[in-house]
């Protein structure tokens, strides 16, 4: 068990709990802790978690992005189980509509170049082709079947994989999971939560994964990269977030099945599932897309 105790201003004495209250979450347990006039958060890990996420490398994410300033600071964490409390940090938890705002995007990409280029490293490597393959063998295990057409579109990946080879970016530490809501905008800064998935990536993962999970229109993504890459957007770049999007939605789809066959109450995850496949196969299917793979 770890823990980081010192940041909570109290000695060993218990706090006083004044209010509770439940926050959202697809797989964890939230809540919001009042105590001794401060707020702090505790996230209960979900049912199952523990057979795809490593919370030991979670911890040691969490604690490295606590000290670069991009995440909210750890105050206790168990290895073992996952739980966790941290700060309450003030903002607004962002969403889609929130990141129509231009000042959001600006402040999100700024969290990531600091975060991508920190010089810091993780404990584990997120790689998507091998995660992939490690969330099918936990599928295969649980007895159920991926949605129809997935074989096939994992075959026509091979293509993706081989033209991300060609000139491959450095791997640098990742969010790797920047859901919209995992974003608290403070008007000042922008911090990242919940580091469960993150591992040393392609930096270009983090900016793909944020277009597709907070579905940004055509001008924000367009934002996002001129903003992260101060107004000089290589187009290699640009071509490499485009595969990352499709991969994203290819990797998420077996998530969403793993949710599904652990009767996941939080969604109907067999639904969630089936749409990131269709929209791989459709983004795959487009003369952009194309266009973009002959650039890599």
């Amino acid at each position: 068990m770890s823990s980081n105790s010192d940041h909570l201003g109290h000695s060993n004495r218990p706090l006083s709990t004044k209010s509770i209250s439940r926050l959202g979450g697809l797989t964890n347990e939230n809540y919001v802790l009042t105590a001794d006039d401060l707020k702090y958060v505790l996230r209960l890990p979900g049912i199952g978690t523990s057979e795809y996420i490593s919370r030991s490398d979670e911890y040691t994410a969490a604690l490295v992005t606590a000290k670069i300033g991009v995440n909210v600071p750890v105050l206790f964490f168990d290895e073992k189980s996952g739980l966790q409390l941290a700060s309450f940090m003030p903002g607004t938890t962002l969403s889609e509509e929130g990141f129509k705002d231009k000042g959001s995007i600006a402040r999100a990409a700024d969290t990531f170049r600091r975060l991508h280029t920190s010089n810091e490293k993780f404990a584990s490597e997120f790689n998507v082709f091998a995660m992939i393959s490690r969330y099918l063998e936990v599928i295969e295990s649980k007895k159920i079947a991926v949605p129809d057409g997935y074989k096939e579109a994992l075959a026509k990946s091979d293509s993706i994989k081989e033209g991300l080879a060609r000139h491959p970016n450095p791997l640098v530490p990742c969010h790797c999971d920047p859901l919209a809501e995992n974003f608290i905008d403070t008007g000042a800064r922008v911090y990242l939560i919940d580091w469960e998935y993150a591992g040393n990536n392609d930096p270009m993962w983090d900016l793909a994964d944020l277009v597709v999970e907070a579905n940004f229109e055509t001008w924000q993504q367009d934002h996002l990269l001129f903003s992260y890459f101060n107004g000089n957007v290589p187009v290699v770049q640009k071509s490499r977030m485009m595969m990352y999007r499709a991969l994203c939605d290819l990797l998420w789809t077996l998530w969403g099945m793993i949710q599904f066959a652990n009767k996941n109450p939080a969604d109907d995850f067999w639904a969630y599932a089936t749409m990131r496949l269709q929209r791989y196969q459709k983004l795959i299917a487009t003369k952009e897309f194309d266009q973009a793979l002959l650039a890599l």
